[in-house]
């Protein structure tokens, strides 16, 4: 009798190497995808986030903050806030990038308006959609450039 071996052969496993890089292909663009999508919804709440600090901030000195930094002026107060504030302060989360523009001023030097946008850093990569909101409140977006205050509203 003669003896055989066991393992597999070259064709078996190149067969199940070939299934795997089938399967790979058709969920690497999905788990990107999803990624996209957590990124904007990171943006999206980071957005309601720095409105709720702004009225805060609103309340306790009587105008919107000259700068987005002076909303967590001492980063361990921040953590107390909110665990995303030092991110949020750099202006950088989740892949997309923040940018505060204080607005009007009145006569005493206090600021009346503000506008927030959050933008990807990567297009196509990190978010699909830019944001925008101000003191208004709403949020909007825009699937083509920087969203504005004429953006759409997201639902």
């Amino acid at each position: 009798m003669r003896n055989r071996q066991r393992g597999f052969t070259l064709i078996e496993v190149l067969i199940v190497v070939a299934i795997t890089m089938v399967l790979m292909s058709m969920a690497i663009p999905n788990i990107r995808r999803s990624r996209m999508v957590a990124n904007e919804a990171a943006a999206l709440e980071s957005l309601i986030t720095l409105n709720n600090e702004c009225f805060v901030y609103w309340t306790e000195h009587d105008g919107y903050p000259p700068v987005l930094t002076d909303l967590w002026p001492d980063a361990t107060i921040a953590k107390s806030i909110d665990a995303n504030a030092p991110s949020l302060a750099t202006a950088t989360k989740a892949g997309y990038v923040f940018a505060y523009r204080p607005g009007s001023m009145d006569s005493y030097r206090k600021i009346l308006t503000y506008s927030i946008t959050a933008t990807p850093v990567s297009p196509g990569a990190t978010g699909t959609r830019s944001f925008f909101t101000d003191q208004s409140g709403p949020l909007r977006a825009s699937e083509t450039g920087e969203a504005t205050a004429d953006s759409p509203s997201v639902n």
